[in-house]
């Protein structure tokens, strides 16, 4: 029955191959820049890049594991040294004018290497306003290597500093050069922490994160579904609660029953329930307990997901029914414009992950489907340095040019992860 599932799904996404153009063609947006860009004496003079220590996901990512064994389960989970938010980097791109980009990535020193020993040749000495041309330039030239991983995060650090120069010269919030909104605000959702306390703070929507797949220890699971019934009935019917697994192995199987628990907690969506490859398996989660099915929770992923590419199969399939591009992994501000304008077209939902960044709320607040950025309750100086203002369970759109982040290269210097071990 299974087999006859993965082919069901694999016949629709070959007669929605048709789509692909429509959608393709919806996220071909016109630049942003005016034609005074163009002929603009600005020109890209220096660029670094550096891997940063975010908060304590930080310690010990340089240091050689210990497994206790072949079958330590600890080895299903190292991420090694360049797993995303605890490899965070900064590129600083500096001008001929005295204007100097800040870009969140990820990747670590991997990153850097590809900033430094490829990216920063397809940098110098051009005009930072083309911020579109270079970002196709950039991906294009590393078509057989890239494309996704390691490169998209890389890639997203440069793009960033580009739209934060951008900014910077048009003395407007980035969220302006995306075209504006008719608000000023969006609801924010916390990710963890304490929920009652939270919610005496105006916040309204909650998170639960677990680690979950079919390795993960069924007392792990069965404290989890707990805490999320739990909230339910502390909070009340009237909030929005959703979760997130974090799986890396999570598979269909596996995941309908885990759902099922918590069905009672009706929650808002359920977020990574699966690998991030099985998109096929993310379309039947949507067939069979999302919208086209039962319908009785959403069903969201996208936050591993990379470029306008990938997103345009999760649409494409229908593998998803909110979609989390995290704009310091997906490609940068650019790839983000990109997967805002196929999800809009498409009629799904946006919600980017950590979207009350400084580099993610322009595209939350100019996507229209949006209606909550995340938080986090903990942070750190150089985190809260890169966070919108948040008050009574809101986040707020920055007044200030380009990103309205507080970074300086002496922060990052300070915060530069070698310079921690």
């Amino acid at each position: 029955m299974r087999k006859n599932n993965k082919n069901q799904s694999r016949r629709q996404f070959l007669k929605k191959a048709s789509a692909f153009a429509a959608l393709s063609a919806a996220a071909g947006a016109v630049s942003p820049f005016p034609l005074w860009a163009q002929s603009s004496s600005l020109r890209i003079r220096e660029v670094k890049a550096y891997p940063i220590y975010i908060n304590q996901r930080s310690d010990g990512l340089l240091d050689a594991p210990s497994f206790d064994g072949d079958d330590d389960p600890r080895r299903w989970r190292f991420g090694g040294p360049f797993e995303q938010l605890p490899s965070a980097i900064i590129t600083i791109i500096k001008t001929n004018e005295g204007i100097t980009g800040f870009g969140m990535g990820a990747g670590g020193s991997a990153s850097v290497e590809i900033i430094e020993g490829h990216l920063q040749y397809l940098l110098l000495n051009t005009n930072p306003l083309n911020v579109e041309q270079l970002w196709d330039q950039m991906y294009t030239s590393s078509i057989f290597y890239g494309r996704s991983g390691i490169f998209a995060m890389a890639l997203s650090s440069v793009d960033n500093a580009l739209w934060d120069i951008a900014g910077k010269h048009a003395g407007l919030p980035v969220h302006q050069l995306l075209g504006g909104a008719n608000r000023d605000r969006i609801e924010i959702y916390q990710t963890n922490g304490d929920f009652v306390e939270a919610r005496s703070r105006g916040v309204k929507n909650f998170k639960r994160t677990t680690y979950g797949g079919p390795r993960t220890p069924s007392v792990v699971l069965d404290d989890f579904v707990d805490s999320v019934l739990e909230a339910r009935d502390v909070l009340g019917p009237d909030v929005r609660i959703m979760t997130d697994c974090v799986s890396r192995d999570g598979t269909v199987e596996w995941a309908i029953p885990f759902c099922e628990r918590l069905r009672e907690a009706k929650l808002y969506f359920m977020e990574e329930l699966l690998s991030p490859d099985d998109v096929f398996g993310y379309a039947e989660l949507v067939n069979r307990i999302g919208g086209k099915g039962e319908g009785w929770t959403r069903i969201a992923c996208g936050e591993h997901e990379y470029t306008e590419h990938g997103f345009k199969v999760l649409v494409g399939i229908g593998s998803a029914e909110i979609l989390q591009p995290d704009i310091t992994w997906c490609g940068g501000t650019t790839a983000g414009r990109r997967i805002s304008a196929l999800v809009e077209a498409a009629g799904l939902e946006i919600i980017p992950h950590r979207g009350a960044s400084s580099w993610g709320f322009p595209i939350a607040l100019t996507s229209p489907s949006c209606t909550m950025a995340e938080s986090f309750p903990e942070g750190s100086a150089i985190l809260d340095a890169m966070s919108c203002r948040v008050e009574n369970g809101y986040v707020f759109a920055p007044s200030e040019p380009g990103f309205g982040h507080s970074l300086s290269e002496e922060m990052v210097l300070d915060f530069q992860l070698t310079l921690r071990q």
